[in-house]
């Protein structure tokens, strides 16, 4: 069987899209799927950094498609998951020099053998993003909970559904608890209202995803911690489970708690 392409997008930068598709390909990963992870920002690539492994680099993504490496000698196979790989973008070159019939190649050639092939498209809705979306059979929008993302979001609900005919599965990122509470951030439900799309997941915030990340170690790793949770039932909703959503604590409260504990 042909594997699937999900394409994790958002409509403006900085609201966690890359920090997803590392965590999402780790669980995937985790549930012994094959995964390939693509950085399609050409020029401002960074997946490898959050990911641990910039140091592995010999070839990127423009090279495979001008024929000046083989697939296979781009992509770095992860140190702690030899099921999970990653095929970097190119630093010294920018989103033109990438056509979304190439990476639509790339993406028929990595189907044969892989499960899973996640595609981390850059932000905005221009060239990047018409690369990232060219191959996927889903869409994973990242957005937070705030007006000006969501109104970014719906933007790119309208151009899928318009030009792919593809609506997106929403996950809903740094969602803070004790915000909703006062009612100084927008609920899951409302964020729902306003999208009009299927659910995915909720991720919390978490200052220890941050810290995972700058590590280069996804928190996705530590099935333990708390934020992880969030990032294994949406890979096991992908899988097709049916997995409800992780009760959410109040992250001030727990913060207090392990500052308590650690005496």
């Amino acid at each position: 069987m042909a594997g699937t392409v999900l394409t994790v997008t958002s409509g403006k930068g900085g609201v966690g899209k890359t920090t997803t598709a590392a965590n999402v390909s780790v669980a995937l990963a985790m549930t012994g799927q094959t995964v390939v992870v693509i950085d399609a920002d050409i020029g401002l690539r960074n997946l490898d950094i959050v990911m641990g492994l910039e140091g592995y680099i010999l070839y990127d993504l423009i090279q495979v498609v001008e024929g000046r490496c083989a697939l296979e000698q781009a992509l770095i196979r992860d140190k702690r998951l030899d099921n999970l790989y990653i095929l970097p973008a190119s630093q010294t070159k920018d989103k033109m020099a990438l056509a979304p019939e190439q990476m639509v190649a790339v993406c028929h050639e990595l189907r044969t053998w892989a499960d899973y092939i996640l595609i981390d498209s850059p932000a905005g809705i221009e060239r990047g993003f018409q690369n990232a979306i060219a191959p996927a059979d889903e869409i994973l929008l990242v957005t937070t909970p705030e007006v000006s993302s969501l109104r970014d979001a719906d933007k790119v609900i309208y151009l899928l559904e318009r030009h792919v005919g593809l609506p997106p599965r929403l996950v809903i990122n740094r969602y803070n608890v004790p915000l909703v509470r006062r009612g100084d951030m927008l609920s899951r439900q409302d964020v729902l209202d306003i999208l009009a799309v299927d659910l995915l997941g909720v991720v919390p915030e978490d200052d220890e995803i941050l810290v995972a990340m700058n590590r280069g170690h996804p928190i996705a790793f530590d099935q333990n911690a708390y934020a992880s949770m969030a990032y294994h039932n949406i890979a096991r909703r992908i899988l097709g489970y049916n997995v409800p959503l992780m009760p959410f604590r109040d992250q001030t409260l727990w913060q207090r708690i392990r500052s308590w504990l650690s005496f």
